[in-house]
């Protein structure tokens, strides 16, 4: 019982992350700066493990870079840019659903990569979550009569959900490639301190193509707040949770995260799903679980 609660409140925490991500956005700060000082404050956190970290990539020769590479500049530096700037684009919620697509990139990407075995009804329950996002996206690419609208432009809805494909892709690259990384030996604290030490490096030149960094001391003490609830408070208690309950009871207990994050969207954020919306939702949480637990 008290494995799922740290679990649930890990949930609740990481959908909080919106209510302070999604303003700041709406305020024309930059979704660059917003990560960039995300990922500065998460290295500096993971700093005390660099020795650890420097003598393992010493043993293991450059191998582990690639690997570093995909998590860190891929999966965290520009699938966050990606997925906080999709917040302008589309619905919050929208984007944090379409995000549960990341366990059919990831099983897929562990057959290629790692060589892990690809059950049967993987296709079964990937159809699942591709008819769950087809009803998400409905409305952005179907008039009322059922007409395709989609102009192929990429300067509106499009590009937010191109922008949001990105980081389904990143992020679920990056959970293939830190496994690969756990069996060359890195521990999480190493692997974590490698994804944002690389990330942090992979932003730095996008600085160069942005505004001068804001002055506002609240805008700074936000950042703080968000990475304190979602990355430390979020994570810790996430973990906690892990150590005390099987991993099919944490995945499902996971399915709470775009719950809670769709609730608190439409209550604070006044962002609606509509009926469509919902059921799509409903259906790609419901096959994306699905395809996790079926997976183990």
């Amino acid at each position: 019982m008290l494995g799922s609660s740290f679990v649930i409140l890990a949930s609740l925490c990481w959908a909080f992350d919106a209510l302070i991500r999604y303003p700041l956005l709406g305020q024309g700060y930059s979704a660059v700066h917003i990560v960039f000082f995300e990922h500065l404050i998460l290295s500096l956190l993971f700093l005390p493990r660099f020795k650890t970290f420097s003598k393992l990539l010493k043993t293991k020769g450059l191998t582990p870079l690639i690997s570093f590479f995909i998590v860190g500049c891929i999966g965290s530096a520009l699938s966050t840019i990606a997925y906080t700037q999709a917040f302008i684009i589309l619905n919050p919620s929208v984007v944090i659903l379409i995000q549960k697509f990341q366990p059919v990139i990831a099983i897929l990407l562990a057959r290629i990569i790692l060589g892990e075995s690809l059950k049967q009804e993987f296709f079964f329950w990937g159809l699942v979550c591709l008819i769950g996002g087809f009803l998400i996206s409905y409305h952005d690419f179907f008039d009322s009569s059922g007409n395709f609208i989609v102009s192929f432009s990429f300067d509106g809805k499009e590009l937010g959900y191109l922008l949001a494909f990105f980081a389904v892709a990143g992020w679920g690259s990056s959970t293939v490639f830190g496994k690969k990384l756990s069996l060359h030996g890195f521990d999480p604290s190493s692997i974590l301190l490698g994804r944002f030490s690389f990330g942090f490096a992979a932003i730095c030149p996008f600085l160069f193509f942005t505004a001068s960094f804001p002055e506002e001391g609240s805008y700074y003490n936000k950042i703080m707040l968000m990475v304190f609830i979602s990355g430390i408070l979020g994570m810790s208690l996430y973990y906690q949770g892990l150590k005390r309950i099987p991993a099919r009871v944490c995945t499902l207990l996971e399915m709470s995260f775009p719950l809670c994050a769709v609730i608190v969207n439409w209550l604070f954020l006044d962002q609606h799903l509509n009926m469509m919306q919902i059921v799509g939702g409903a259906v790609l949480l419901f096959g994306s679980t699905m395809l996790q637990v079926r997976s183990v």
